[in-house]
C-alpha cells in the first residue's frame, strides 16, 4: 500500500514546478526578445536600403541613368580627395551639346529626349568604366576621366567631338545632326573641384565659339 508524501515533499514539490514555470517564462521571455531583435534588426536594414535608394535616386538623372550635378559634384570631390591623396592625375571634360534646342523645336523634346540618350551612349563608349559621366543639367554634360596628360585629355575631347558629330537622327523624315562643343581642365594635387568645373566650362564656350564659325561646321537640320 503507498503511502501518502509527507507535507514537505508536496511543498518541495510545488516549489520546484513554480520555478520551473519560472525558468520557462524566462525563457519564453528570452526567445521573444530574440525574436522582436530579429524583426528590429531586419526592419533597420530595410530601412538603411530604403535610404541608400533614395540617396541613389537623388544623385541621378531619371531620363539617362547617369549621375546628374549632383551626384556628378560628388564624384568629382572624391576624386580630386583621391588625387591630392595619391598624387594622381585626371582631367575633366564638360560637353554641351551644340544644337539640342533647334531639335526641341522642330521635332519636339521626344526627339530631343532620344539625341541625348544616343549621345550618353557614344560618350561612355569613349571611355572607361572606373571614368565617371554625368549630366550637369539640359544640354551639358561632364565627364571625369583617369590618369590622362593634358595632351592625351584634348585628344579625348576632340574624338568625343567627332562621336557625337557622326550621330545621325530621322525625325518626321527628315535628316538631323547633333554635334557637341567640349572643354578641358586637368585635375591635379593643387586642383579644387569648383575651380576646375570654371575652367572646363569656359574652354568649352570657346571651344562653342570657335566651332561656330568653322566654315565646315555641320548644319543644323539636314534633309535628304
Amino acid at each position: 500500500m503507498a503511502t501518502p508524501r509527507s507535507a514537505a515533499a508536496q511543498d518541495g514539490a510545488k516549489g520546484k514546478g513554480k520555478t520551473k514555470r519560472r525558468t520557462s517564462g524566462k525563457a519564453r521571455e528570452k526567445i521573444d526578445d530574440k525574436a522582436t531583435i530579429r524583426q528590429l534588426r531586419g526592419e533597420l536594414a530595410q530601412a538603411l536600403r530604403r535610404v541608400e535608394e533614395l540617396q541613389a535616386s537623388a544623385d541621378t538623372d531619371f531620363l539617362l541613368g547617369i549621375p546628374n550635378r549632383r551626384g556628378f559634384e560628388r564624384a568629382l570631390q572624391r576624386s580630386i580627395a583621391y588625387i591630392k591623396r595619391y598624387h594622381a592625375s585626371g582631367a575633366l571634360i564638360v560637353l554641351d551639346v551644340d544644337r539640342l534646342k533647334p531639335i526641341n523645336d522642330v521635332f519636339g523634346h521626344a526627339a530631343g529626349d532620344q539625341v541625348l540618350k544616343a549621345i550618353v551612349a557614344a560618350v561612355t563608349g569613349q571611355v572607361r568604366a572606373s571614368d565617371v559621366v554625368g549630366r550637369l543639367g539640359g544640354d551639358e554634360f561632364a565627364l571625369l576621366i583617369w590618369n590622362l596628360s593634358e595632351t592625351d585629355a584634348r585628344a579625348k575631347a576632340a574624338a568625343l567631338e567627332l562621336a557625337i558629330d557622326q550621330l545621325t537622327f530621322v525625325f518626321d523624315g527628315s535628316r538631323v545632326t547633333a554635334g557637341a562643343s567640349a572643354g578641358v581642365a586637368t585635375l591635379t594635387p593643387q586642383t579644387e573641384a569648383a575651380r576646375a568645373l570654371e575652367q572646363a566650362d569656359a574652354a568649352m564656350y570657346l571651344r562653342k565659339a570657335q566651332r561656330r564659325h568653322e566654315t565646315e561646321a555641320v548644319p543644323t537640320v539636314k534633309v535628304r
